[in-house]
């Protein structure tokens, strides 16, 4: 996939050869390293996995560029399902087809469901006392504080052009400020944003 009018007119092919040239070329991926790969991801991401995904899969594995991963996390945001189990199914089948998709989502599930599974036996006892309630709402505030730094980092990795600072700004508003639910935003976002790449390519916009 490629959504050129969303990057910056002029350095996106540059962009993409300093990435390649970070990266390498693109090698093959094991089942048993796509397994591994997100089994540590769902251990380490408490407070949601977001973070965790890009910081193994673009900057530890280098499996994916920013700009590969933002796409691939993109289209799974819009799909049924939590974004980061799209993106593993993607990613998955990108490398290893099925058999890469039940390694990943069997590797990102293995530890939370162990995890989780160990907590809720506890928590009906613990859940009642003040300073657990504190330590809780602590790790929200620092799980947000990942989401949006990961965010911030994505977007100034990837070169956002004018229209797609757009994009992201209505998004931004329509959900932070009016509280609209994510589907609806979605439903009329996304097609609003493929028509204009549509559009863009076919005047020859650069924004």
């Amino acid at each position: 996939m490629k959504f050129g009018l969303f990057f910056k007119a002029g350095s996106s092919r540059p962009a993409d050869a300093r990435a390649m040239k970070e990266i390498g070329p693109v090698k093959e991926i094991s089942k048993g390293e796509l397994f591994l790969g997100f089994l540590k991801i769902g251990l380490l991401g408490f407070g949601g996995v977001g973070p965790w995904s890009r910081h193994v899969i673009v900057e530890e594995r280098r499996w994916l560029s920013d700009r590969e991963f933002a796409e691939v996390l993109g289209v799974g945001q819009m799909l049924p399902g939590p974004n980061t189990m799209n993106a593993a199914v993607l990613v998955g089948d990108r490398f290893q087809g099925p058999a890469g998709v039940a390694a990943s989502l069997l590797g990102m599930m293995t530890m939370p469901l162990v995890i989780v599974t160990a907590l809720a036996m506890v928590y009906d006892r613990f859940a009642a006392v003040p300073e657990v309630n504190a330590g809780l709402t602590g790790a929200a505030a620092a799980a947000a504080g990942l989401v949006l730094g990961t965010a911030l980092k994505m977007i100034r990795n990837v070169g956002l052009a004018s229209v797609a600072w757009l994009i992201l700004a209505l998004a931004f508003v329509a959900m932070a400020v009016f509280g609209w639910p994510l589907v609806p935003v979605v439903l009329v976002l996304a097609p609003v944003s493929i028509l204009v790449t549509v559009l863009g390519r076919k005047l020859g916009w650069r924004t």
